[in-house]
């Protein structure tokens, strides 16, 4: 699959403006119910103008240009301006701490930042270098930065855009990492193309198709389905809001392509089995007169019933989930890749999953298991390497060239991919065995009340599951009598888990937390994956007095 000079950045952009210049590409919420519709042409003169401003600031040509602001349209004109002025451009988490922006802007050493819509901007201004020139987006926080309105309003646009060559350096992508100081992931024009053409091959998406815009942009998941997809083929991007706009936003948009996270399709199915439980549910289905009329409710409540692709990737997907979506007609398609991958590895086929499995390459990519049982994988889209990071690039590639993903797993007899754990999250028990604790997790957050978890017991003598429950299982926690009635019910689970696992990975006893792991509290990524050394050294120091109480479900409240 050959990349040309048409199917770069720069190029699809030039050609959305001329063939699609007058069809709307972006819709963004302004607040207060007020919406901003852009059409391509206004989008693509907006960057063109922005990018006339950067030229004009000296800054040496491939300058480093970071991005703090949560999803909203000013992020890909932003973007597209950065490229079209010869810059690159360094996304930023729009939930660090201080401390994590100061050492990326300094690490990245970032000529500028734009800054857009933040929740806490006041925490996270501390971090960002006086000699970085901020420049606002309209849906910033109050500052006296230079504002893009004003910029955009005064420039001529940019006539003759740069060739960007397929080898150039496009932006540098800060892990948000479980361990550790994030790297930065270099990733080429040639790659984006690559990855969204490659990736197209397998989900056809259309200039017909709609998207919802919410999952960070500075993970590479949302770079390239909706970015680098919409460069592509001309979508329709719609923006998120707020958190507590976003099921609005979700049922105005109406995604024809809809992806997310596993703990997003948990809180989905947990907030309708609140309505209705499982077991009903299930009864309702079976009624053939109410089955088709129950599934179109529940999809049109969620905004989901025009969605042709629905994926799930960053986590393992509880096969209960699965299977609830399922029964609704929604059939959730797993992916998997990371960062260092464009996220393109491997997928399941419409029609054609396999729960706990992760699928079948995507055309162009090669995978192979080495004899730890690591997966590597190699394609156009693995990254250049790690910005300034000679000895980790190294150590992440073979010397063959082989990307290694970190991750364990099995390829079976029809090339299908199963993940089966994290080369470092494998902890041995005090008799000498090992735990993987992936698929037990995988396990515990199928129950109905529990929104994440983590399983410990490194030099224990068995493993221990730590669980957050939903909020709303929290909530009707504080009825004693609800709350004892879960302990029993997690009590028959645990059991019920163990029956499905070998003696030296059997659960001694499950412990429930009152507190919620957010990406503030720093024990979760803002794509929702536990920092596992962060629950540890939280949690585990409590074990031995959970365990005194020997009790198969311990209630131990908050611990933060």
């Amino acid at each position: 699959m050959d990349i040309q000079p048409a199917d770069l950045a720069l190029a699809r952009l030039a050609e959305l403006e001329r063939s699609r210049g007058d069809k709307i590409c972006m819709t963004q919420p302004m607040g207060n119910g007020a919406l901003r519709e852009y059409t391509w042409a206004e989008a693509i003169g907006e960057s063109r103008r922005m990018a006339t401003w950067l030229r004009a600031q000296g800054y040496p040509e491939g300058s480093n240009i970071a991005i703090i602001s949560k999803n909203c349209a000013h992020w890909l004109l932003c973007d597209w301006a950065i490229w079209m002025a010869g810059h690159i451009s360094v996304p930023l988490y729009p939930t660090l701490t201080a401390e994590s922006v100061r050492k990326i802007l300094e690490h990245s050493e970032a000529k500028a930042a734009f800054i857009g819509k933040l929740d806490d901007w006041d925490a996270m201004k501390p971090g960002v270098p006086a000699d970085v020139q901020c420049i606002a987006f309209p849906l910033s926080p109050p500052n006296d930065f230079p504002q893009w309105d004003a910029i955009v309003a005064e420039q001529a646009p940019l006539e003759h855009l740069p060739e960007r060559k397929a080898e150039d350096l496009a932006t540098i992508i800060y892990t948000s990492g479980t361990t550790g100081m994030p790297k930065g992931v270099m990733h080429s024009f040639g790659a984006f193309a690559w990855a969204i053409k490659s990736g197209n091959k397998r989900f056809s998406m259309g200039p017909n198709d709609r998207v919802l815009s919410y999952l960070p942009l500075s993970h590479i998941a949302e770079r390239i389905a909706v970015e680098a997809g919409a460069l592509q083929t001309g979508m329709h991007i719609f923006f998120a809001d707020s958190l507590d706009t976003f099921l609005q936003d979700l049922q105005r948009a109406r995604p024809t392509f809809f992806f997310s996270v596993p703990r997003l399709w948990v809180k989905f199915k947990q907030g309708v089995n609140a309505k209705m439980p499982d077991e009903k549910l299930k009864r309702l289905l079976r009624i053939p007169i109410l089955s088709g009329l129950i599934k179109k409710k529940i999809l049109s409540g969620l905004g989901l019933d025009q969605v042709k692709f629905a994926g799930g990737g960053a986590a393992p997907m509880p096969r209960s989930v699965l299977d609830w979506y399922k029964r609704l007609g929604l059939e959730i398609i797993e992916v998997y890749g990371m960062t260092e991958n464009m996220a393109i590895s491997h997928s399941n086929l419409p029609g054609d999953t396999h729960p706990g499995y992760v699928g079948y390459p995507y055309e162009g990519v090669e995978c192979r298991i080495a004899e730890d049982g690591e997966v590597q994988m190699r394609s156009p889209a693995v990254m250049v390497g790690y910005f300034k990071e000679p000895e980790k690039t190294k150590e992440a590639l073979t010397e063959d060239g082989w990307l290694r993903t970190g991750d364990l797993g099995e390829v079976d007899g029809q090339g299908r991919l199963r993940i089966t754990g994290r080369v470092k999250d494998i902890f041995k028990t005090s008799k000498g065995k090992y735990v993987a604790p992936a698929p037990i997790e995988d396990k515990l957050v199928a129950h109905d009340a529990v929104e994440a978890c983590c399983v410990a017991g490194a030099d224990r003598e068995q493993p221990f599951g730590i669980l957050m429950l939903s909020a709303e299982a929290l909530e009707s926690c504080k009825d004693s009598a609800h709350r004892e009635a879960l302990m029993q019910d997690l009590g028959r689970y645990r059991e019920s888990v163990n029956q499905q696992l070998d003696q030296h990975e059997q659960l001694s006893f499950l412990v429930v937390i009152e507190d919620q792991w957010t990406t503030e509290t720093g024990f979760v990524t803002p794509t929702m994956k536990v920092k596992r050394d962060v629950v540890e050294k939280a949690y585990v120091p409590h074990a031995d007095a959970w365990a005194a109480e020997r009790k198969p479900v311990v209630w131990a409240g908050q611990i933060q």
